[in-house]
């Protein structure tokens, strides 16, 4: 190599040097090109790359909005399909509030075929030679009873009984019954002067239902009991009147009924000062429609607010024309005690009263979850076995005609202890619950009354639900499908006075049209310290004690 490079001249080596240094610079040139390309496509995928992360960004929080709105479109299907299930199940399906449980196993098991050709083998035997045997253990029908009139029909045979001698009888009853009869009392009232002329003197009339009306006492008890208790409007009570040909106007039978109404507004005064007096109330309100006098053809929605005491049974059924907080105030201002209400909102203000405490209604919060059955059925079914064992030890003090210490010891016994594991599960279970569903309501009603719905337990006098007062309303339900309004605000509160006392004479077993009479003829005599003698109950132990 030496010896090669020594054969060429310093000029020749210049310009090979030279050759060689331009070709390098041409190489350099051409990869500041390509590192200048390299560059720029790194900084347009660098670009496309942020524009991605950009886009994905944005797509990542549509799909977090989509999801959410998932979320929520399914909750609301799920909502909406559970009250499809219960709308149908009110329409189509039973009524009754008992729960079945029907997974579990029936006893006995089916029988199998051979079992059943023996039994129905022996049941033909058996059956057979009953036919054969003569029954000597009928015990016959029920014995009409004694009070009753009796009316004797004597019927001697047909043939000849010259010559023949009576030797018994055979004596057949049958219960008949004949039409209201209408009949006219007539006062004759005896006037006599004395011989000298001086004074005049003439028998008193005694009081009267309707001062100058031409309605006894008998007839105005008719028609109220008729309407009140019986739920035959006074419009269809007058074609009683037509058939017996007796002129009466739809305007004086309506005139009628307020004037007796009237009557017995003391009474049901003095019964709402006794209800306020108890330490024990149950309060529930059912709908009235009253018609709209400022408008014709109109109705006013109104409601009957009831008030029940379930220690000495009394009732006061209460017309206010709203719903509202200040409905139950003149009722409920002053009270303290227990007092025993479903879930309405109004009630929470008045049981938040010191001196009061809260009872809650176990049928409520049951019917939440009966309600719940098709929407949740593991969860619901669980809740009503846990129910149903309250109520089964609830018939456990009824059939054992405990008093009030020894039911609360029974309760506390063996209701706490069932009170309490429901308790732990109801929270667990609603925080896994949707707010919206049937199951989550039911849950939520039960946990948020809690405290009110285990006080029962406190004191052997106080009732596990509010049913009581339920069937006290039952009677208001059945009379306006068949009278439809009330004919003004003043005719709804008379109403209410009546309703109040029957409800009564239903519960004290005491016959209404006796009663309701009796009350009339002696309401505008008897002394302000016997008028509780005219209550049902104890209008009906004066009657016994005669």
């Amino acid at each position: 190599m030496e010896k090669a490079l020594e054969s060429f001249s310093k000029q020749q080596l210049l310009a090979l040097i030279k050759e060689q240094s331009q070709e390098h610079s041409k190489a350099i040139a051409s990869h500041k090109k390509e590192l200048q390309k390299f560059q720029q496509e790194l900084k347009q995928q660098e670009k496309d790359l942020k524009q991605a992360d950009k886009e994905l960004a944005r797509g990542d929080e549509q799909l977090r909005k989509y999801l959410s709105k998932s979320g929520v479109l399914e909750e609301k299907v799920a909502y909406l399909e559970s009250q499809l299930d219960m709308f149908r199940r009110m329409q189509f399906g039973q009524k009754r509030e008992r729960f079945e449980d029907k997974d579990q196993l029936t006893l006995p098991f089916e029988p199998n075929t051979q079992e059943l050709q023996n039994r129905e083998e022996a049941f033909t035997e058996k059956i057979t030679y009953q036919r054969k045997k003569k029954n000597t253990n009928h015990k016959g029908r029920q014995p009409l009873p004694d009070h009753l009139p009796v009316e004797e029909v004597k019927i001697y045979p047909q043939e000849d009984i010259s010559g023949r001698k009576c030797i018994g009888q055979e004596v057949t009853d049958e219960l008949d019954c004949e039409p209201a009869r209408f009949f006219i009392r007539r006062y004759i009232r005896y006037k006599y002067a004395h011989k000298s002329g001086e004074g005049v003197v003439i028998g008193e009339l005694p009081e009267r239902v309707i001062d100058k009306g031409i309605a006894g006492a008998g007839l105005v008890t008719s028609i109220l009991v008729d309407k009140f208790c019986d739920h035959l409007p006074l419009y269809r009570q007058l074609q009683r009147f037509k058939r017996e040909k007796i002129p009466i106007a739809p305007s004086t039978i309506n005139g009628w009924c307020a004037k007796g109404l009237d009557r017995i507004v003391p009474l049901f005064e003095e019964l709402i000062a006794d209800v306020k007096s108890q330490g024990y109330l149950q309060v529930d309100e059912t709908t009235i429609k009253v018609q709209d006098e400022g408008k014709k053809g109109k109705t006013h929605l109104g409601y009957y607010w009831v008030y029940h005491s379930p220690i000495d049974g009394n009732v006061v059924f209460d017309y206010q024309p709203t719903r509202g907080q200040k409905a139950p105030v003149h009722m409920l201002k002053d009270f303290k005690g227990y007092l025993q209400t479903d879930g309405y909102v109004v009630y929470d203000e008045y049981a938040k009263k010191e001196g009061v405490t809260h009872l809650g209604c176990w049928a409520h919060a049951r019917r939440y979850y009966e309600k719940s059955l098709d929407n949740d059925p593991q969860r619901a079914k669980h809740a009503l076995r846990q129910i149903q064992c309250l109520y089964a030890i609830e018939r456990e003090i009824k059939e054992a005609k405990l008093g009030p210490e020894d039911t609360k010891e029974l309760r506390l016994k063996k209701a706490l202890p069932v009170i309490n594991e429901l308790g732990k599960w109801m929270t667990q279970q609603l925080a896994r619950t949707l707010p919206k569903s049937l199951i989550g309501k039911a849950l939520a009603y039960s946990v948020s009354r809690w405290d009110a719905l285990c006080a029962y337990l406190y004191d052997g006098n106080l009732r596990i639900d509010n049913n009581l007062i339920e069937n006290k309303i039952r009677t208001i339900a059945i009379g306006r499908k068949n009278y439809l309004f009330a004919g003004s605000h003043q005719a709804a509160q008379r109403a209410a006075a009546i309703y109040s006392f029957f409800a009564i004479c239903k519960k004290h077993e005491v016959n209404p049209y006796q009663w309701l009479k009796y009350t009339l003829e002696n309401i505008m005599i008897i002394k302000y310290k016997d008028i509780k003698n005219l209550y049902p109950q104890n209008y009906k132990k004066l009657q016994l004690n005669k």
